[in-house]
């Protein structure tokens, strides 16, 4: 078998599994199919928004579905008709069995962290969050329990002391995609050999979770070390962003979106959680020392830096 005759369903959603697909179909892979999700209403005018794999898919005539639900007769039916030797999951909901077990090669998934670390919805943010050196991705086959198969292929990358999620998502999505074709090859040259995780685990590598992200994860809690917080706020930036409030003059409380922010060599002593200014750089108290605020984002404004918030912000 050839990748010419090797048949190919893709599952994907956002950016990170656009670039695989790409990588696939530029390499002449036999794409016989993409699944992604349903347009959802967006914005104030609840216009329909597309997926970035629907789009890309669109764009170069793939067969494309948008099931609302994985188990239908129709859906199902129309998967098996496709004749899949193989699928190939990224950034996609949980499948049932009935679907991922479907292909005579099986299911792989392509995961952005070294497994079993990170299993979950929001590996990239929760590794940066951590303050954790290193991250990678990881191909693996699918079985029940979520990212818990047998790893097929894996690769590291550092993460630098100043990565926000934004840069380690866009190095581990091209990272990914390159493993994704390896994988690919590998299992058309029957060379394939799958480590169970356990394996792992009885080497010292404890699963850890890396569940979805909510308002409440993003709010920023200043009683922590400053550490922590600098690595909250660099692992939720560029999106969906730690958030906080600051008092005005007035005593009016505004929210801010917090994008980016540096551990200063001298520092002013603030109390956790209090702010201090000296009308060019903004400073809020930790629970150890201080952190200057370099980016942020007002409720209704632009994204902006600390300079340009203080010419119309009045501190309290």
């Amino acid at each position: 078998m050839d990748k010419n005759s090797l048949r190919i369903v893709f599952f994907g959603t956002p950016d990170f599994a656009v670039e695989s697909l790409r990588r696939l179909v530029d390499g002449g892979y036999n794409i016989v199919g993409v699944v992604t999700m349903p347009d959802k209403p967006a914005g104030r005018g609840h216009k329909l928004l597309q997926s970035a794999v629907k789009q890309f898919s669109v764009e170069h005539d793939l067969h494309l579905m948008q099931p609302d639900k994985l188990k239908s007769e129709t859906f199902v039916e129309e998967l098996q008709s496709l004749r899949a030797d193989l699928q190939i999951v990224i950034a996609f909901r949980m499948l049932p069995e009935v679907v991922w077990s479907m292909p005579k090669f099986g299911t792989f998934n392509l995961h952005a962290s070294l497994l079993p670390k990170y299993r979950g919805a929001a590996p990239i943010n929760w590794a940066v969050i951590n303050g954790d050196k290193e991250t990678g991705v990881t191909t693996f086959f699918l079985k029940h329990e979520i990212d818990t198969g047998d790893i097929i292929q894996q690769e590291k990358i550092a993460i630098g002391p100043t990565d926000n999620v934004g840069v380690v998502h866009d190095r581990l999505m091209m990272l990914g995609a390159s493993m994704v074709i390896e994988t690919v090859d590998a299992i058309i040259h029957d060379d394939v050999h799958p480590i169970p995780q356990e394996k792992l685990q009885n080497r010292g590598i404890e699963p850890t979770p890396a569940p979805k992200i909510f308002k409440d994860t993003c709010h920023i809690d200043w009683a922590r070390s400053a550490e922590n917080v600098y690595n909250l706020i660099r692992g939720l930036s560029p999106y969906p962003a730690a958030w906080t409030e600051i008092c005005d003059s007035d005593d009016n409380l505004h929210q801010l979106k917090v994008f980016s922010t540096s551990l200063p060599q001298q520092e002013p002593r603030i109390n956790a959680g209090d702010v201090k200014s000296d009308g060019k750089h903004l400073w809020l108290g930790c629970a150890d020392g201080t952190l200057e605020i370099l980016e942020l984002q007002q409720a209704g404004k632009k994204r902006m830096t600390a300079s340009e918030f203080l010419r119309g912000f009045h501190l309290k």
